[in-house]
């Protein structure tokens, strides 16, 4: 038997052998690719769609041109060159590249580093071009010329899940902008995961699977992320046949316009999933039923899914039958699938020559359709099933298909970086990706520093596979600062000082420069954005995610004592624990701790010089928007303090102070809910009008409604005396939200622990679960209207709320 210090010898030597052979199977793959690009016009006029809908006045300003990657040193570029002409109204800029996508990222930085402008989501503030002077007035670069070459071949984006928690409402309007964002950003790895039910219901009805069986399968519009990775069936369903339509319809739409740019489209491919039916047509297939995933009670309704083992023959054919559907619908735009069979389903053997043929097994189910399938499988099952996946099973997984066939993403390399522990992936390519955001929430957070170096030290590194960079956070528009560095990192070949970056960033985000912004910027850096405990899970505060929690002692681990210093509080404080990818279960007998990673007070410093800049800046939409989230964020972790100020009354039996510090608490949900209804970004309507307006009949408006209201709620299933256990995963800051949920929670608990004390009776906590559950579940089911337009002046209360708090 081999020893394991033979064995990582042995390992490093396959890695190099690897990362050699691997370099000419990822150009062989980028050569293909390539390939299957549309023709050079197409291109043009598909950067030319971009720039028209974002600066329509400078449509004849810039003349875009497809070159070949061999005038790039054979990687992918764009080049910037003033336009050479001595005709009347010629273009002033010729912006050259070897994709549409690098010619909208050369007009990106074109834009940011000779215009002074800033281009982010609608919702974070949207675009600043008042700084991009008028046409016949660009200025020009100089005379050589900028030409900017990608490190790395490729730009991902997406997680399986951002679809659910951030794409589920939208139309082509929406998708449009999206696609255009992704296009300046240089973002060329779109996964592109809509549709794929329509796709699946011709797959299975082929398989004799009926419509009904089918909807027993399918999760509802806000679940379908989950359903389609096996963690449950039916929740929130069924799926009309006029969803599904729309779906697959929208779907070419994306598609079509992802090819027309030059982005390479990563399709979703067979990753066992199956209806319960098909055991029945199929008794003799090795078709497991697996265990349950978050319900309350194990209700058969919607727990514990059915999947079909890669090592069954059925396996290769329903997966050959997928891949083949889709290109019928789609064409043969792309190599590319996503798989991610084995996240969260653990091999029922720790064998290594087993799980080489499981691995074998799913790529066969791919290439079999497409013979120069490539899988990308995402990689947070090496880091959230670690004790499973050691150094053997990584290698026999990673080594399962041929050279080149597989990309790794490197999920959470932000923070927890698999390539380092892993020789590289074992000499499998692989994409650095941060993750940074989790259910959508809204919380500034960030590691600028570890995204402005990380990418640069992983691609440097000796016998490095790596590939790319990723951006694949839960829910997107939040964050600005993050997700314009981020995908910058796809073309920044060495390190650069950052804090110039930011100091830029911050005078092309305003519009002007501003010194209270700037020192601004600077305390953010060093705070909020400057996160290093390695903790994943951000927006706990006790606000949006209050505590199902017995503070009385009884259940094993409340606070007690009555001389509780602030810091032996927090100190009591016990937090999460994480389930596999994402998900955490909750110890009613502890005290989540919300996390903090920073000095409050040096934030508080931040918002004041943030106020001071107002009388200049208050006219653009990119600083309200900081203006508010910042305020927001400060008002939030004040009530955190609150929160335990008010628990520390209880203890000592001080009914005066619980009722002031629960009544401060509570004018804290009032103070913020007013503040975000001051911008049209933080409002709950646009969510739920969103998904109404999807709706081709009443009792459609009525399943998508609810679904919107549960996924950001209760999310899953609850008992009478049992919250869902992903209670407020995808908790959000909203107007609306505030005051119409997060309230009313909050007050019925602070009213049962103030009658605890004037009556003398003991707290008890099933009678505030009841009475919020059912509040919830009646809240989920109503439909009354919520603003979808702004109200108040947003400066205004953000200068009155910091002199009632922090003054």
């Amino acid at each position: 038997m081999i020893n394991l210090k033979s064995w990582f010898l042995l390992a490093i030597l396959s890695a190099f052998l690897c990362t050699t052979l691997g370099s000419d199977a990822v150009d062989s793959v980028l050569r293909r690719l390539d390939s299957k690009q549309a023709q050079s016009v197409v291109q043009e006029s598909a950067a030319k769609g971009v720039l028209q809908r974002l600066l329509p006045a400078h449509l004849h300003s810039f003349e875009f041109k497809i070159i070949s990657k061999d005038l790039c040193g054979g990687r992918s570029c764009f080049r910037i060159t003033n336009y050479k002409s001595s005709r009347r109204n010629s273009p002033e800029i010729l912006i050259q590249g070897t994709t549409a996508v690098e010619i909208a990222s050369g007009l990106h930085w074109y834009l940011k580093y000779k215009c002074g402008a800033h281009i982010s989501w609608d919702k974070t503030g949207g675009v600043q071009l008042a700084s991009v002077p008028k046409p016949g007035a660009l200025p020009l670069v100089e005379a050589r010329g900028v030409t900017i070459q990608r490190p790395v071949p490729w730009n991902y984006y997406q997680n399986v899940v951002t679809s659910s928690y951030s794409y589920v409402w939208w139309d082509w309007q929406r998708w449009e902008k999206e696609i255009d964002w992704m296009a300046l950003q240089g973002i060329n790895l779109p996964l592109a995961f809509t549709g794929q039910e329509a796709i699946w219901q011709k797959v299975f009805l082929d398989y004799n699977i009926t419509t009904q069986e089918l909807n027993n399968f399918f999760g509802g519009p806000a679940f379908l992320a989950w359903a389609r990775m096996g963690n449950l069936h039916a929740w929130g369903g069924p799926l009309s046949q006029n969803w599904l339509n729309i779906q697959l319809a929208l779907q070419k739409r994306i598609l079509s316009r992802m090819q027309e740019l030059g982005m390479t489209p990563v399709l979703p491919s067979f990753s066992g999933n199956v209806p319960a039916a098909l055991k029945k047509i199929f008794p003799s297939a090795n078709i497991t039923r697996l265990g349950d995933w978050n319900t309350v009670s194990g209700d058969s309704r919607w727990c514990c899914t059915f999947l079909l083992s890669p090592s069954d023959p059925l396996f290769i054919e329903i997966g050959e039958a997928f891949i083949q559907k889709q290109i019928k619908e789609y064409g043969d735009i792309t190599d590319i699938y996503n798989c991610d069979t084995f996240n969260e389903n653990t091999p029922p053997t720790d064998d290594p020559t087993y799980i080489s043929s499981l691995g074998s097994a799913v790529y066969k189910a791919m290439s079999k359709a497409n013979s120069n399938a490539v899988w990308l499988m995402q990689g947070w099952l090496f880091y959230s099933d670690s004790k499973y996946w050691k150094p053997p099973q990584m290698e026999a997984l990673l080594h399962s298909v041929p050279r080149g066939k597989m990309i790794v993403l490197d999920l959470f390399a932000d923070v927890k970086p698999i390539w380092k522990s892993s020789s590289q992936f074992y000499g499998t390519p692989y994409i650095w990706c941060m993750l940074h955001n989790f259910g959508g929430n809204i919380e500034m957070y960030g590691v600028l520093d570890a995204v402005a170096s990380g990418p640069i030290n992983a691609r440097t590194s000796e016998n490095s596979t790596m590939v790319g960079v990723g951006m694949c956070m839960e829910g997107i528009e939040h964050n600005p600062v993050v997700y314009e560095l981020m995908p910058e990192m796809a073309f920044r070949g060495g390190k650069f000082q950052l804090q110039g970056w930011l100091k830029s960033y911050s005078r092309r985000r305003y519009g002007k420069v501003n010194d209270q912004i700037e020192a601004a910027w600077e305390i953010l850096y060093h705070t909020i954005y400057n996160c290093t405990d390695g903790i994943a899970f951000h927006n706990t505060d006790y606000i949006v995610k209050f505590p199902d929690w017995d503070p009385s002692g009884k259940t094993g681990t409340g606070i007690s004592g009555t001389d509780m210093s602030n810091q032996n509080r927090m100190q009591q404080l016990a937090g999460f624990q994480w389930n596999r990818r994402f998900l955490f279960s909750e110890k009613s007998s502890s005290l989540p701790k919300p996390h903090l990673w920073y000095s409050t007070e040096d934030v508080i410093k931040a918002l004041k010089l943030f106020l001071d800049a107002g009388k200049e800046l208050s006219g653009s939409l990119t600083y309200r928007y900081d203006l508010v989230d910042l305020t927001r964020q400060s008002l939030s972790k004040l009530a955190n303090q609150v929160y335990l100020d008010a628990i520390t009354a209880f203890h000592h039996e001080d009914a005066k102070a619980l009722s002031l510090h629960s009544q401060k608490f509570l004018q804290l949900i009032k103070d913020i809910d007013k503040l975000l209804a001051a911008d049209d970004n933080f409002l709950l309507g646009t969510w739920l009008e969103s998904a109404k307006n999807l709706a081709m009949n009443s009792d459609e408006t009525k399943q998508y409604e609810w679904n919107a209201r549960t996924q950001i709620t209760m999310w899953y299933d609850n008992a009478k005396y049992n919250q869902s256990k992903l209670h407020d995963y995808a908790n959000k800051f909203w107007s609306g939200l505030l005051e119409a949920y997060y309230l009313p929670r909050a007050s019925m608990y602070f009213k049962l622990l103030s009658r605890s004390l004037e009556e003398k009776v003991d707290f008890n906590l099933l009678d505030w679960r009841k009475e919020w559950i059912a509040y919830s579940n009646k809240w989920q089911e109503s439909t009354e209207f919520y603003p979808v337009k702004a109200k108040g002046d947003a400066l205004a209360i953000a200068t009155v709320l910091y002199e009632k708090y922090f003054s």
